[in-house]
């Protein structure tokens, strides 16, 4: 017999799925729209991944296998629909990915009846997460994420190697697990990105050379790279794009976040970057563009960050963090980042590419010293008061 409180916490759940999303109008900044609530949490999960069901085996109808969190997302439109590929972690610290589905892209999201299980061909893998959903012009869809394992080399339990895994499908749901990628002169992959074309009529990566699973170490960025044979990914040298800059906000680390979207004056990136502060590293959400021919060459980056954590945001697992690897940008224009904060719980921001574009090459770079951003930003008050003066 089912456990009558089931039903109790069904009724609860619905509401929360139902619930409808509206934009948070205390927030503005021209470039993007936040909205008030989040699009999945741990409580989006269904019951029948946690709970035992049958009254008899589970009389006090406790949580057996709990979810601690649903987080960073990667995202694809298909036919119309809205699908996430969220990272869920379980009360064990363990991650695995789930599809979640809406019409509208913003609520009313429902994961599947299944979690996905993926092809278990690596055995020293012991964690995965943060895939990248990339539509590839090649006809796969194909998912990039970290392949987590233990450093055997170490007698460090907290010691651990990255790679890129990669999966592809054609519907979400039959999924063939190709070799991890190789990058022959990075030990650790992580925050790896497939671009959605050929470049030169190969496969074109972005990546985040690091020296150990913490420490980037010596890679100066996020990467690029070309491979030959998706089928055996293999990258023999990679060059730097976004560069990692002395007080910035990616002085620790960056990394590429969702499929780079194309426009007419280039590919539009949304990463992150890393910076250290007293109470821990912060993550934020930065743009940049790089030229259509060449996606390895940076042509534009405007300064400082384009998202951080606000109120609530700011709390959770890991906090003052924002964090996405999953974007739509539809044919309309319109565009959907997903974004994780604090590694808790999935959020939405709606914009357009048009915008995006206007953000990205109208915004001033960074000059890089104070007294010079103060020169940049009297500039601006300079212009603006003499408009001001116009109008009297």
């Amino acid at each position: 017999m089912i456990h009558p409180r089931y039903y109790e916490e069904l009724k609860k759940q619905e509401e929360l799925l139902s619930r409808k999303n509206s934009v948070d109008r205390n927030f503005y900044n021209g470039i993007y729209d936040r909205y008030v609530n989040p699009v999945l949490t741990r409580e989006h999960a269904p019951l029948t991944w946690r709970y035992d069901l049958n009254e008899k085996t589970n009389p006090y109808f406790q949580e057996r296998l709990g979810i601690n969190a649903v987080m960073n997302s990667g995202a694809i439109e298909l036919d119309g629909k809205f699908y996430l590929v969220a990272r869920v972690e379980g009360n064990d610290r363990k991650s695995f990915f789930a599809v979640a589905e809406s019409d509208n892209g913003i609520d009313n999201f429902r994961f599947w009846d299944y979690p996905i299980l993926l092809p278990d061909t690596c055995p020293e893998e012991t964690n995965v997460y943060d895939m990248r959903l990339t539509k590839h012009e090649d006809g796969y869809i194909y998912g990039v994420f970290c392949s987590e394992s233990k450093d055997t080399s170490s007698n460090d339990l907290s010691a651990a190697v990255a790679a890129a895994g990669i999966v592809r499908t054609k519907d979400l749901k039959k999924w063939e697990r190709l070799p991890n990628l190789k990058t022959l002169h990075s030990p650790q992959q992580r925050n790896v990105v497939l671009h959605p074309e050929f470049v030169n009529g190969k496969y074109a990566f972005y990546t985040r050379p690091m020296d150990d699973f913490i420490d980037t170490g010596s890679g100066g960025g996020i990467g690029f790279g070309l491979c030959d044979d998706i089928m055996h990914p293999v990258i023999d040298e990679e060059v730097i794009t976004s560069k990692r800059k002395y007080h910035t906000i990616t002085e620790v680390k960056n990394g590429a976040g969702a499929v780079p979207i194309k426009t007419d004056r280039g590919w539009i990136h949304i990463a992150h970057g890393v910076r250290n502060t007293a109470a821990g590293l912060r993550y934020v959400l930065y743009a940049f563009a790089t030229d259509l021919k060449d996606p390895s060459r940076v042509i534009a980056e405007p300064s400082g960050m384009l998202m951080g954590p606000r109120g609530g945001e700011r709390v959770g697992d890991v906090s003052n963090v924002v964090f996405s690897n999953g974007c739509i940008a539809r044919e309309n224009g319109d565009v959907y980042l997903y974004y994780a904060s604090s590694d808790t719980r999935l959020h939405v921001a709606t914009t357009t590419v048009e915008k995006l574009k206007d953000y990205v090459f109208n915004t001033p770079s960074d000059p890089l010293r104070s007294v010079e951003c103060v020169a940049q930003r009297c500039e601006l008050i300079d212009s603006n008061m003499a408009l001001l003066q116009e109008v009297k």
